[in-house]
């Protein structure tokens, strides 16, 4: 009886890849599990996949633009499609901006804590 298949030596774990080149089912899993739990918005793995599918739904509106000769209801798209990823940059800029605010100890609350000692 011949075993599994043995992975080629340069794959490991840390690849989340079979022997064929593939993610494997419990690495979907975990991508998906991150992306519903709270303030995954800020990692740059679904930043990227984000990013790379609003890149994908513009150049395919692009291309069906030029190819039906400039339809106005695929360039009112086009346009919805880069207003909504636009937004969306936005959005993760603010988060960014917050959660970098919340990390660094404000200078009102360090002020306000020497009057206190002063008093």
């Amino acid at each position: 009886m011949v075993g599994p298949a043995e992975p080629p030596g340069n794959i490991t774990d840390a690849d989340n890849l079979t022997a064929s080149g593939q993610i494997t089912p419990s690495d979907q899993d975990d991508l998906l599990s991150s992306i519903l739990t709270p303030g995954s918005s800020l990692n740059p793995t679904f930043l990227l996949v984000v990013d790379g599918s609003l890149a994908l739904l513009a150049l395919t509106l692009l291309s069906l633009v030029v190819a039906t000769g400039g339809n106005v209801h695929l360039i009112a798209l086009l346009v919805v499609e880069s207003a909504l990823w636009v937004s969306i940059k936005w959005f993760i800029n603010e988060l960014q901006k917050t959660k970098a605010v919340a990390l660094t100890p404000s200078s009102q609350s360090e002020s306000s804590s020497e009057t206190r000692k002063n008093i």
